[in-house]
Formats: structure tokens, sequence, C-alpha cells
């Protein structure tokens, strides 16, 4: 046995020191509430690959194509209502203190009734958009359709309340309860129901959740923030008017990337091959807010605390890119194999389209955090601005590819407008990530990034 020297203490072990960093960055609100906004991604992903391989495999092919078109739109209209006001919460829940939860309730409210608003014009019309949306045009279905838009715009409003209200960490525990929930609905109704069972299977988990997640919101969670931050001054409503100008024309250009595109291609394509397309599209979708989410949190840390956006910046995308780059590689690499357990046709008609989709999420990664640091600093214009020459070029270059070339043609006009938008913020992005040269955030430094930015943007 050999002795140990007196006073030299041995190293701590490789799982010491890594258990130390874990603990060190799930104290800082950045990293916990971005880790858990992943977390959520990775497991609703998962849950919901194995939703759609379970509807692939137990459901026939139209009807998973018109379920999928179905949701396409829900998602689009629901976003007209709801997704585009997740901005306006993230940013200013953080500075509510006392009138935190009047806004929550405004933003409900105004999603609800917009929901009613867009889901009757395009019930109308629907009768226009092909057979994967036919059997929207009947009253009970249209009635459900609506029902569907109001409680999934509520739905996706609670993730952003749960963001700004620093609670990120419920996120995953929501979503990963109600992934679980329509996959056992979806088996069960396979049989008895096997028309509606997808639609079905779906719906009722998002509004069973409603009731119970606003109850720990409102009894809990909102009143311990509103008395944390009870000091602040609220937002104006002048002040969140014109951060909504210029942010929601911005997210109405996310949305159209995200929604529109699916829509359109359902619409020009028959049921069984938007099958094949939409299980593609969801998968890539899911990588792409692996940047988002830290984004999100950089934005809420930002609204508490301006001082800290050039260090958090900096140490978001860093960590971003350690997690997404292998990520990205592992499913280019595995689409081929992994969209076979679908069926054959999943993966002849849907593996390019994948592999180019998680290569676009490398530059969509700096485009995002790029957009959350403006976000914090309410440079709406530039963030509107950024969206809409993305949105512009992914819709037209779509539209062109698609009819060139098929499908596919939509994962190439991504990928390529992603590193367009890409190389166009990056020295912005520099300018950023090089105010301060120190590892720690000083007030000059914002002014500084403040300065670079041309005009205002929006009001503190």
């Amino acid at each position: 046995m050999g002795e140990t020297t007196a006073g030299i203490r041995p190293s701590p072990s490789l799982f010491h020191r890594a258990c130390k960093t874990a603990r060190r960055q799930v104290a800082d609100p950045l990293f916990r509430n971005g880790y858990a906004l992943m977390v959520n991604t990775g497991a609703t992903g998962l849950l919901g690959v194995v939703y759609w391989l379970l509807a692939a495999r137990h459901y026939p092919a139209a009807d998973v194509g018109r379920a999928s078109a179905a949701y396409s739109a829900m998602n689009l209209l629901s976003g007209f209502t709801a997704f585009n006001l997740v901005g306006a919460l993230t940013r200013f829940i953080p500075q509510s203190g006392g009138r935190t939860s009047g806004l929550i309730l405004r933003a409900y409210l105004f999603s609800s009734l917009a929901s009613v608003l867009v889901a009757v014009p395009f019930l109308l019309c629907v009768g226009h958009f092909g057979a994967s949306f036919a059997e929207l045009g009947g009253i009970t279905a249209g009635a459900f359709f609506t029902a569907s838009i109001l409680c999934w715009g509520i739905f996706t409003l609670q993730d952003g309340v749960l963001v700004g209200l620093r609670s990120a960490v419920w996120v995953p525990v929501e979503n990963g309860t109600f992934g679980i929930v329509k996959i056992v609905l979806l088996l069960s109704l396979a049989a008895s129901a096997p028309h509606f069972g997808i639609p079905l299977s779906w719906m009722l988990p998002v509004a069973i959740s409603l009731p119970l997640v606003n109850g720990l919101i409102f009894a809990r969670l909102a009143p311990r923030h509103a008395h944390a931050t009870g000091a602040r001054i609220p937002p104006s409503p002048r002040q969140v008017g014109r951060f909504l100008a210029g942010d929601y024309t911005g997210a109405l250009c996310v949305l159209a990337v995200s929604n529109l595109v699916p829509v359109a291609v359902a619409a020009s394509i028959g049921p069984s091959v938007n099958a094949y397309f939409y299980v593609a599209w969801m998968v890539g979708g899911t990588l792409d807010l692996f940047a988002v989410n830290m984004a999100t949190s950089l934005t809420v840390e930002g609204a508490f605390d301006e001082a800290t956006i050039v260090a958090n910046c900096r140490a978001a995308l860093r960590k971003t890119l350690f997690i997404l780059v292998p990520v990205a590689v592992v499913v280019a690499v595995g689409a081929p194999a992994g969209l076979r357990l679908f069926g054959p046709q999943y993966a002849a008609h849907g593996a390019r389209i994948l592999q180019l989709l998680a290569v676009a999420t490398l530059p969509k990664a700096l485009t995002e955090m790029y957009l959350g640091a403006l976000r914090a600093l309410s440079r709406t214009k530039m963030i509107a601005f950024i969206q809409a020459v993305r949105a512009v070029l992914i819709l037209g270059l779509a539209l062109v590819l698609t009819n060139a070339i098929g499908i596919v043609g939509a994962g190439v006009a991504v990928l390529v407008s992603q590193l367009i938008v890409a190389a166009l913020v990056a020295p912005g992005l520099l300018v950023l990530l090089r105010c301060s040269s120190s590892g720690t955030a000083q007030p000059g430094s914002v002014s500084k990034v403040r300065a670079s930015f041309p005009g205002r943007g929006g009001e503190r």
C-alpha cells in the first residue's frame, strides 16, 4: 500500500467536477430555464416522433395525412392569436410586478377572441384547399376545429407564461404529460374511432390540462413573482404596444415559415404524400427549437438585467452549439434508418428533407441567439426585418423549388435561406459578442451594444 503525502489532497474526480459544474449552471437562471426548455424540446420531440410512428403503424396514411394537415392549419391559425404574443409575455412578465396576473389574463382573452375571428374565414374557404382539408367543411368538424384553435392558443401561451415567470422547469412536466397521454389515447382510439382517433387523441389532453396548469400559474407562481418583483415599474400600454408592433410582425414571419410551408405543401399534394412530408418536417422543426429555447431564456434574463446580455449571449451560444452540433449530425446520418421505422415510403420521400433540415439548424442557431438579445433590448424593428427577410427567402424558394424538384425542394429552401440570413446577421452578432472583452458584462457594454443597432425599435 502506498502512503499519501502529508498536506497534499487528492484531486477531485472528473465526475465530481462535472457535478459541481452542473450545480453551478443549474443555479444560473439563464441555464436553468434554457436547459429546462431543451429538455422539454427533447422529450416532447421524442414523444412526438413516437406518436406519429404509432399513428403511421395503426392508421391509414390518408388519415395521417388529413390529421397532419388539420394540425398544421390549427398551428398556423392559433399562431396568429397566441404564438405571436409569447415574445411579449417573456419580455414583459419579468418586470410586470403586481400586474402580472392581469397581463396574462389579457393575453388569454385576446387569444380566445381572435381564435374565433381567424377560424371562421378559414372554414368558409376550406373547400378550396384540396383533398387533405376536405373534411373540415362540415359543421361538427368546423366547430371542433374552432374549439381546438382556442384551446391550443391558451396551451401555447402557458409555456410563455411559465418561462417569463422563471418557472420553465414546469414546461417539460406539462408537455411530457401531454405527450404520454395523447399516445395512450391514440392507441386506445385506433380500434374504436379510427377515422377521428388522431385529432381526438391530440385535443382531449389539451382541454384537460388548461385548468390544471393555470391553477398552478394563478394560485402559486404569479403571486410569488408579483411579490418578488413588486418594486419594479410595470410596462405601460404604450411600451407593450410598441414592442408588439415590431415583434408581432416578426413572429408572423416565423409562423409563415414553420406552419405556412407545410400547409401550402399539403394543399398541393395528396394526403398520403403529405404524411410522408409532414413527419420529416415535424422532426426537423423539433431540432430548430433547441436554439429557440436558449434564445428565449436569454431574452428573459436580459429583461431582468440588461447588464447580463453580453456575457449571457456568449455563454448561451456556446452551450447551444455544444448540444446542437452532435444532435444535428446524428439526425442527419440516421434519417434514412429512423424514418424507415415509419415505413419504407416515409424514408424514401422524407429522409433527404430531414437531412437538409438538420443541417439548417446550425446557421439558424446563430440567428436565433442574435434575435434573443435584440428582443431583450426591445429592438423589434430589427427583429421584424431579419425575420421578414428569412420568411420571404424560405417561402419564395420553397414554392419555386417544390414545383421544380418535388417536396425535397422545401428542405433545400430552408437550408439555403438559413445560411444567407446567418451570413447577414453575423456582423451584428460579432459586435454583440465582442462588446465585453472580459468574462463579465458591464452596463457600459450594453450602451455600446445599443449604439451599434440602428433605430430605436422599442422602449424600455
